[in-house]
């Protein structure tokens, strides 16, 4: 049966999102004069890159590899900025060199006895795309060092993943009736317009995670189509078709709703069924922010923090100046993941175009489905 709580979504959907997004700048350039640096995340402007906030949103604890992270991400300014002077990186490659000689077996030390094998290999083959680029210094080969910094990032996320020995915190019992992801998942999405690749993350947020892999692995995308596109805001999907404007669970015949769900830096599980805000932490910064174009969020009725289902938004705004926690989006939505390739194609969605296919291609053995 379709309960009242589904009428109350079309107001919403047609105004509070919007709302919220044109006063985030304005709020977050007040609180940035006195907010607290982030625990986890680099001190400075947002991080943009959806990739990089998922390799700081792992829950390992090994200083070696995220110093190791955070020199290869730092070798961008250089690369931006100097027009000749590619040596200016020099210092930085040397710095990764020596954690992966000198720190190696602080960076194994994190990596359970099974994968200590393929974790060295990555780290060797992390010191030979060092000495290429060196390499593309030498040559002044700006156009190689972009790709080929990327791909060591990959690497070196593909070595915090080895590092995570198992699913960092109980999901609290009384959701246990829905789909949880206890890891990550990548999922393939064709449009009309393009292909997306998004990673989910069930470290962070595993129910809103959970039920969209469900969903996904369901087919339940597929052939919907975006009900909403706001240029530099928001574009949504999820609606189905008939009088249901979410998820109706076809053995309950229930409509499924999903608790808002944020994990804070430092904390060692989400809050849920509250906005931060609500609960007091005015300051406290989530784990995922809204700080990445294509950042993948709940949608929900602005009065029900428990009332999501189905319909989610890519979050279209990339606010650059703009620290992570210092906005109105952050701590009222939660955050499930981000594009990680085709964020071009989002700019191209509009309103009636349709998602024609979404399938899970990696991680779909991560999600736990309620016991029957």
């Amino acid at each position: 049966m379709i309960n009242a709580l589904q009428k109350r979504f079309k107001s919403w959907f047609r105004a509070g999102v919007l709302t919220l997004l044109l006063t985030t700048l304005t709020l977050s350039t007040n609180l940035a004069v006195w907010a607290p640096a982030a625990q986890a995340l680099p001190a400075g402007n947002a991080i943009t890159d959806g990739r990089a906030i998922l390799r700081y949103a792992l829950p390992i604890k090994n200083p070696a590899v995220r110093k190791l992270q955070t020199t290869l991400e730092e070798i961008s300014t250089p690369l931006r900025l100097s027009r000749n002077r590619l040596t200016m990186i020099n210092p930085n490659l040397t710095q990764a060199e020596r954690i992966l000689t000198a720190k190696q077996a602080d960076l194994l030390a994190s990596v359970t006895s099974d994968r200590k094998e393929e974790a060295g290999l990555i780290i060797t083959q992390l010191q030979m795309g060092i000495s290429q680029m060196r390499t593309y210094v030498e040559e002044q080969n700006r156009a190689a060092l972009w790709p080929k910094r990327a791909e060591l990032l990959e690497m070196v996320g593909q070595l915090e993943e080895l590092m995570v020995d198992k699913f960092p915190f109980a999901v609290p019992e009384e959701y246990s009736n829905l789909p949880q992801l206890k890891g990550r998942a990548t999922i393939a999405v064709e449009t009309e317009q393009g292909n997306l690749t998004l990673v989910v993350d069930g470290y962070s947020a595993p129910v809103t995670a959970g039920n969209f892999v469900d969903l996904v692995n369901r087919g339940f995308y597929n052939g919907l189509k975006f009900t909403r596109a706001e240029d530099s805001y928001v574009l949504q999907i999820g609606d189905p078709p008939g009088d249901a404007e979410g998820f109706i669970d076809p053995k309950t015949k229930e409509y499924r709703s999903i608790p808002l769900e944020v994990l804070v830096q430092g904390d060692k599980s989400p809050t849920y069924g509250i906005t931060l805000e609500d609960a007091g932490r005015y300051l406290d910064q989530p784990v995922l922010p809204f700080s990445s174009f294509g950042a993948l969020g709940m949608a929900r009725p602005g009065e029900d923090p428990n009332g999501g289902s189905s319909q989610f938004f890519f979050f279209l705004f990339e606010p650059e100046l703009t620290p992570a926690g210092l906005n109105l989006l952050d701590g009222r939505y939660s955050i499930f993941g981000y594009v990680v390739e085709g964020k071009e194609v989002l700019e191209k969605l509009k309103a009636g175009d349709k998602i024609t296919s979404a399938k899970v291609i990696s991680g779909l053995d991560h999600l736990v489905k309620p016991a029957d």
